[in-house]
């Protein structure tokens, strides 16, 4: 007789939400955005929660989103379905673009659109130091918990160079295995239940 495994019960969801911090869903999380998703916190109080979809990249660079924008080969991707017209950011630049909001460590959210513009133009932003996405993450008031307490996510930590320079599904994947072994049965599961 074997012990009753719960594959899906998040055993260390004692962790709370706090910027810089990341979401990881559940595998049968059906939502059309966060399916399979690692989402970045960048801001959290009692009014609710602000993140970007790492892993939901578009192929395409933000020079052919944005007209008259110096090419630069970044990653871009699917940050949210809120403000899905708007393109937003997260950079190391820091103290050199006023108004960035201070995520973790040496990662920003933000700031002023035409001194991100110009250090590009000037080579002063790197590909690996700033990363776009369209639209944004958001959960009100006690939203995000509810979910916490339905096991819909986990939160962990996430390395800066993780969240800079992996877009793609596999960073789901990543971070499930660096969480241990009962993690690692996850993306064996289909995406759909009722899919054999």
């Amino acid at each position: 007789m074997t012990d009753n495994l719960d594959f899906f019960k998040i055993k260390h969801n004692d962790t709370k939400p706090e910027k810089g911090f990341v979401l990881v869903s559940e595998p049968f999380l059906q939502d059309t955005f966060f399916k399979r998703s690692v989402v970045l916190i960048t801001e959290h109080s009692k009014e609710g929660t602000v993140g970007f979809i790492l892993n939901n990249p578009i192929k395409s660079l933000v020079s052919e989103i944005l007209s008259d924008f110096p090419d630069i080969d970044s990653l871009v991707g699917i940050g949210g379905p809120v403000q899905t017209d708007i393109i937003h950011y997260l950079h190391t630049a820091g103290d050199l673009v006023p108004d960035s909001v201070h995520v973790k460590e040496d990662l920003y959210s933000g700031g002023d659109f035409e001194v991100i513009r110009r250090l590009i133009n000037e080579k002063l932003i790197e590909p690996n130091e700033i990363r776009f996405f369209v639209g944004f993450s958001s959960w009100h008031e006690g939203q995000l918990e509810r979910e916490l307490s339905e096991d819909s996510w986990m939160v962990t930590s996430l390395d800066r160079d993780s969240i800079m320079n992996v877009g793609g599904p596999v960073l789901w994947e990543q971070v499930l295995k660096k969480e241990g072994k009962q993690y690692q049965m996850w993306p064996k599961y289909p995406k759909n239940p009722l899919m054999n």
